[in-house]
């Protein structure tokens, strides 16, 4: 088949957009340690039309909790301001879509091979709190690197796809004539390429792409050259939003019925809207509250919602690091990739059993039980369960409870060769409790101390409280941090460090509701499943998924409602999905400074 490319207007729409960036703000950037320290995590997020270059939020609904911007501001949560304010919903930036977006969603529109993408530069995250995602929108610029990269790839897929243009075409071109099927083929795909109705102008603009590839070729040249003008389109790698506004000065609009089966569809399946979601799109159904909702409640019943939801908390917890992990083979030689494997399978089972079965934010911190194989059970000194695969295990209740005690992400926040008070501690500080913590001194050089025989690791670990430079920060991690002190370095139970007893007690300052002495990490997740913090943290990471971007100060009363909604469902999650979808955020759009 001879191919006939026009790149140029075409490739030159993506390269226009390879400078769109949304440039973080200025502050805390600092990480500490490496091994499995979950990655832009710390610092404040970019960006907010009020002028603050980011927010945290601590306390919220019944607490009387505040948002503290990064500028020292402090937007206090007032329920009474909250019941009858107008919709804020903060920054509706830009968003690409990420490569496991991308992929998704050409496997859906063409059923092609998708592998390709795994050789594009990968998705970057930004140094910064609420970054922690795939699909924050801040980090998800494109590069020259990128947009050669879709280019090529756009070749291969149109080339696949009219393979077989029986699958493809929505007619059958020997019997309407190929310029007819071509322009059914036009508005067919492009509604569910672009995820929306296509303009008169851009379906010319596709059919003229059709005839030039079709001249002095073949029909499926023209089909494939109108396909690789669509998968390079900015309207197909964005998610283009112009919302509904009632007038041209109106600050906050509506999103649109399509722009909002977009959001639903990414947020919940991570791909493009199916043809029932579009078809509501087009009767201008999804804008009340009761309309979304019937749709999330169908979109959840799917089974990529679990794919979705399991990303979420793959993403929120890093287990993905986990697989990847590598110990010392002198000291560990029991530890192996397939073991690693083991501990990430166990922790996604568990997080996805959770969600879909308890779906109380409670049981991440209450539950003794886990899933595990027989080798798996046999690393953990279980017995091995019944029936092949994963299988409900259950631990020793004063040894193990929920995500704080699950083996992988014990394992990925520790080093090659002994544990780590610090990783564990910011872990649970900036995962768990949504907290900021500053950066180390500048040109500081970061060592964990030298294992010596004979002192434990919370001894070792003693002198960051003693140094000034060290304490502030130390005290926030290494003081929960050695609480964790009966887990070794691969996530096992253990009773002594270099042959003497461990003190698992830890002390917890500078939170809403968990301060005080805790001793070891099953008093300790029984503390979290009982903190307000510890569920708005929850909330506040579901926001920044759901919405692909850190919170700032416009979003406190969206958040304010999310959190008291999350506590009045007694902590259910999968209601949170549904308020989710439907809060101002997430139905509304910024129109100040072109909703940036």
């Amino acid at each position: 088949m001879t191919r006939k490319l026009v790149r140029g207007p075409v490739g030159a729409a993506i390269l226009s957009l390879a400078a769109v960036t949304i440039a973080a703000s200025p502050g805390c950037k600092g990480r500490i340690g490496g091994g499995g320290a979950a990655p832009g995590a710390a610092g404040p997020s970019p960006g907010s039309s009020a002028g603050t270059a980011g927010a945290s939020v601590a306390g919220g609904a019944g607490t009387g909790g505040a948002v503290a911007t990064a500028d020292g501001g402090v937007v206090p949560l007032v329920t009474s301001a909250c019941v009858s304010a107008p919709p804020n919903p903060g920054r509706s930036p830009l968003r690409r879509l990420n490569l496991s977006e991308y992929a998704a969603t050409v496997k859906d529109l063409l059923g092609v091979d998708t592998t390709v993408t795994n050789t594009f530069p990968p998705d970057q995250l930004l140094a910064t709190q609420g970054a922690g995602f795939t699909n924050n929108a801040d980090a998800l610029v494109v590069t020259a690197l990128l947009a050669n990269a879709y280019m090529t790839a756009a070749e291969q897929f149109a080339t696949a796809a009219v393979m077989d243009l029986s699958s493809l075409l929505p007619c059958d071109q020997t019997k309407v004539g190929e310029d007819a099927c071509a322009q059914q083929f036009i508005a067919d795909f492009g509604r569910r390429a672009f995820r929306r109705t296509l303009s008169a102008d851009e379906k010319t603009q596709y059919f003229n792409l059709y005839t030039t590839g079709k001249t002095g070729a073949a029909f499926a040249d023209g089909i494939s050259l109108a396909l690789e003008g669509f998968l390079q389109s900015p309207s197909f790698l964005y998610r283009v939003e112009k919302g509904a506004p009632a007038s041209p000065t109106d600050e906050v609009a509506p999103v649109t019925s399509f722009e909002m089966a977009t959001r639903l569809s990414y947020f919940l399946w991570g791909t493009t809207p199916d043809k029932t979601l579009l078809d509501v799109a087009e009767a201008d159904q999804l804008q009340t509250p009761d309309q979304i909702s019937a749709q999330v409640t169908r979109l959840m019943g799917d089974p990529r919602a679990h794919d979705a939801v399991t990303k979420f908390h793959t993403e929120w917890l890093n287990l993905a690091v986990i697989p990847t992990l590598d110990k010392d083979k002198a000291l560990f030689p029991e530890w192996t990739p397939a073991i690693a494997l083991d501990l990430f399978n166990e922790a996604e089972t568990f997080v996805d059993k959770t969600f879909w079965g308890d779906a109380k934010s409670d049981a991440f911190f209450a539950s003794s039980g886990s899933y595990a194989n027989a080798e798996l059970a046999t690393f953990y000194g279980l017995p091995a369960p019944s029936g092949a695969g994963f299988q409900p295990v259950s631990f020793d209740p004063t040894q193990r409870r929920g995500l704080l005690t699950m083996g992988g992400i014990l394992a990925a926040n520790a080093k090659e060769n002994q544990t780590s008070p610090v990783l564990r501690g910011k872990f649970v500080r900036e995962q768990l409790l949504c907290q900021t913590l500053p950066p180390p001194p500048a040109n500081l050089v970061i060592m964990p101390p030298q294992v010596t025989p004979g002192t434990t690791t919370r001894q070792r670990f003693a002198m960051h409280e003693t140094q000034a430079l060290c304490a502030s920060c130390h005290t926030l991690m290494d003081g929960m941090g050695v609480g964790f002190e009966n887990y070794d370095p691969l996530g096992r139970w253990r009773t002594t460090d270099q042959g003497l007893p461990i003190d698992a007690s830890g002390t917890i300052v500078g939170t809403a509701d968990l301060n005080g002495m805790f001793d070891g990490v099953v008093d300790l997740a029984g503390k979290f499943a009982q903190s307000e913090e510890a569920r708005q943290c929850l909330v506040t990471q579901w926001f920044r998924f759901a919405n692909g971007r850190a919170e700032v100060a416009d979003d406190a009363c969206t958040l304010q409602r999310l959190y008291q909604g999350f506590e009045d469902s007694a902590h259910d999650m999968r209601d949170l999905v549904t308020k989710l979808a439907v809060s101002d955020a997430f139905r509304y759009r910024s129109m100040k400074g072109g909703g940036q």
